[in-house]
């Protein structure tokens, strides 16, 4: 035994044991793909009662009372988002009535002033006239 050894080295990892395939020596390239391949499917974990998939990077609840509550949070936010888009589109249809509101008062007053000002050209030039 060394009088200096060194406690921080790291040991031996194990060896792998066989896998399950390599058993049945069954080596095919459909049975392969079948338990290595890419298309695995979405992982499913199961505790208890409750059973949750990870799906776009989040646990998703399945079943149980939590699994019943997160659909209806799920068809609640997509309710809001449509209500919120919606509400969104109808203030902009209000503001674009709006200003033509202000655009045909606008033009309506203007209107007015012109046929005040033509009236009173009118009564001018016939007591001119006279």
């Amino acid at each position: 035994m060394p009088l200096f050894s060194n406690k921080f080295s790291p040991k031996k990892t194990p060896t792998r044991k066989v896998g399950v395939f390599l058993i049945n020596k069954d080596l095919s390239p459909k049975r392969i793909e079948k338990e290595l391949g890419p298309n695995v499917g979405p992982i499913r974990l199961k505790l208890g009662d409750h059973e949750t998939v990870f799906e776009s990077g989040l646990w998703i609840p399945e079943s149980g009372k939590i699994g019943g509550t997160y659909k209806e949070n799920e068809k609640l936010k997509k309710e809001m988002k449509r209500l919120e888009e919606e509400n969104n589109l109808l203030k902009l249809k209000f503001e674009v009535l709006l200003d033509m509101l202000t655009q045909t008062t606008a033009e309506f007053h203007m209107q007015k002033e012109e046929l005040g000002r033509l009236k009173r050209n009118l009564v001018y030039n016939k007591g001119t006239e006279s």
